[in-house]
């Protein structure tokens, strides 16, 4: 359906007064989450055993455990903790496509990504980690997320993160990103993008959040299709005669989506906004807590070993 630019300000402003509803959720999704799981294990400075590794030749000899080295052919190190906080950057596609919600699902894709958005960051500032908005600041402790929510309520007020592909920023060295979004942009300046923040040694998680009806495209008979951005129109008389020639397509772009995320070794998660928000939480967080020991920040340059996850696809 096609949207004026009142009208999608209008929406932005419904969206923004529902931001108490979808906070009070996020919270209870990530307090659902939370259980069970364990805190993010980084190797660095720090007290607590993690786990031993063997010796590297960047290694100092200081670092081998002799005792664990004395019974086998190999040396050991002791690695520990990394007790610092870390650095996560969100970005939020608040663009127009991200306000679509079809018949199969009773909210938008951008409702979603916001709990999403939201409930990772609850589940982040807890465990003695920073975030923010990236292009924004850093924020932390207890009254982090109420001020993520309150300012991404403003960005929709003021149509400031209307654009469908991620900021130019720069970021610090060794900062995670997470980029919410639908992804159904040019696949060229989004690799641009990405290339840019990957190059800055930047580990970063792709969730690409989709209404069911875009992956299916349930529709028959005659249907006019409105594009959310450019407001391009296709009348078809029976739209079901497309249906096999556009799933091609929509998975063709996922392929294209899920290389760029191999090629940076960065995750890929897809989300369809009809499963429940917990799922894909669950999965992201796995993510970023398994997926950040074999990182190692480039140190290699052979494809990662990718672990599997039932609620998630990974590249």
């Amino acid at each position: 359906m096609s949207a004026t630019i009142g009208e999608l300000e209008a929406r932005a402003s419904a969206l923004a007064a529902k931001f108490p509803d979808l906070l009070v959720e996020a919270q209870h999704v990530a307090q659902t989450v939370s259980h069970g799981i364990h805190g993010r294990r980084r190797a660095g400075s720090g007290e607590t055993f993690w786990q031993f590794r063997q010796f590297e030749q960047s290694d100092s000899a200081m670092t081998i455990d002799w005792r664990r080295s004395a019974g086998s052919d190999h040396l050991f190190v002791r690695e520990r903790e990394w007790e610092a906080a870390h650095s996560i950057w969100i970005w939020l596609d608040m663009s127009p496509s991200m306000h679509f919600c079809s018949h199969l699902c009773g909210h938008t894709k951008l409702e979603r990504a916001i709990v999403l958005t939201l409930a990772i960051a609850d589940l982040l500032t807890r465990g003695g980690e920073r975030v923010g908005l990236l292009g924004g600041r850093l924020l932390s402790g207890r009254g982090a997320v109420p001020r993520l929510a309150e300012a991404i309520a403003q960005n929709l007020q003021s149509n400031r993160s209307a654009h469908n592909i991620p900021p130019d920023v720069e970021i610090s060295r060794f900062s995670e990103c997470i980029l919410l979004s639908d992804f159904l942009s040019d696949d060229t300046e989004l690799s641009i993008r990405l290339d840019n923040l990957a190059g800055q040694g930047v580990l970063g998680h792709l969730v690409q959040v989709l209404d069911p009806a875009e992956e299916t495209l349930p529709y028959e008979g005659h249907t006019e299709f409105v594009a959310s951005e450019g407001g391009d129109k296709v009348v078809t008389g029976r739209a079901e005669t497309l249906r096999a020639l556009y799933q091609d397509r929509m998975q063709s772009h996922r392929r294209a989506l899920q290389s760029m995320a191999r090629r940076l070794q960065w995750s890929f998660l897809l989300h369809h906004s009809d499963r429940p928000p917990e799922q894909a939480l669950l999965a992201l967080h796995n993510r970023m807590a398994g997926y950040e020991s074999d990182y190692r920040y480039r140190a290699s340059s052979q494809p990662l070993a990718i672990r599997s996850n039932e609620s998630a696809t990974r590249p």
